[in-house]
C-alpha cells in the first residue's frame, strides 16, 4: 500500500523532529535541552525525552539519576501546562483543536471523545497509565483539563508515573550500559504498557477488595 503525501510529510517531520532532539546529546547546557523536551512533550511535542534521556545516561552514567530527575520534573511541569489549555483554551479559543488535531500526533476528534468515555470510567488511573506507557501523555494532560479532571489527583499520578517511567530508564542503562541500549530501543513501550496495566489492575483489585 502507497503512503499519502499527507502521511508521508508528517513521517518525515517527525523523523527530523527526532534526529533533531537526539543530536541534542552533544549540545551545552544539555540538561537545559533535555527538561526543555521532558517539558514540550507532555503538552505538545511529538518526541518522547527517552530519545535524548538513553544518549545522557550512556555518556553518564553516574549523572543518570540526575537526568531521570530533570526529566520527572519538567514532565510534570509540562503536564501541569497541558492540564491548563485544556481547562482555559481547549473549549474557549477558535483555532486551537484544530491546531491539535491537524499537527500534533495521536490528536483526532473520536479519540478526545474516546477517553472522555474512559475517564467516565477509570478516572484518575488512565493518567496514570498514559504516564507511564507508551501512550501520548499529552493527550491526557489536556483532556484531564477539558474535562475538569480535580487537579491535585492529576498531578500525583503525573508524578507517580512520569517518575517511574524515567527513573527505570535510568536504572536499567546505569546498570546494564549499552548492552540495555537495544533492548529498550525495541522492547520499553511494550513492557511499559504491559507494566503499567498491571499496575493499573492492582489499584482496582484494592478499590474492589475495600468496596466490599
Amino acid at each position: 500500500m502507497s503512503e499519502s503525501p499527507a502521511t508521508g510529510k508528517k513521517s518525515n517531520v517527525i523523523r527530523r523532529l527526532y534526529d533533531w532532539t537526539l543530536s541534542l546529546a552533544d549540545r551545552k547546557k544539555v540538561s537545559g535541552w533535555l527538561a526543555g523536551i521532558s517539558f514540550a512533550e507532555a503538552s505538545f511535542f511529538p518526541i518522547p525525552p527517552d530519545v535524548l534521556l538513553i544518549p545522557l545516561c550512556l555518556g553518564a552514567i553516574r549523572k543518570a539519576l540526575k537526568f531521570a530527575l530533570i526529566c520527572s520534573i519538567a514532565s510534570v511541569l509540562g503536564g501541569i501546562a497541558g492540564y491548563c489549555i485544556g481547562q482555559f483554551v481547549w473549549n474557549d479559543t477558535p483555532g486551537v483543536q484544530d491546531f491539535f488535531y491537524n499537527y500534533v500526533p495521536g490528536f483526532t476528534p473520536d479519540g478526545f471523545e474516546d477517553i472522555q468515555l474512559w475517564y467516565d470510567e477509570w478516572g484518575v488511573l488512565i493518567v496514570f497509565l498514559a504516564g507511564f506507557s507508551p501512550i501520548p501523555y499529552k493527550i491526557f494532560t489536556i483532556a484531564s483539563g477539558a474535562l475538569a479532571m480535580a487537579f491535585l489527583p492529576f498531578v500525583l499520578a503525573s508524578a507517580v508515573s512520569r517518575s517511574a517511567r524515567f527513573f527505570l530508564v535510568a536504572i536499567l542503562i546505569a546498570k546494564f550500559g549499552e548492552s540495555m541500549k537495544e533492548k529498550i530501543d525495541r522492547h520499553f513501550n511494550k513492557l511499559a504498557l504491559l507494566f503499567g496495566l498491571l499496575l493499573v489492575g492492582g489499584f482496582v483489585a484494592v478499590k474492589f477488595i475495600f468496596a466490599h
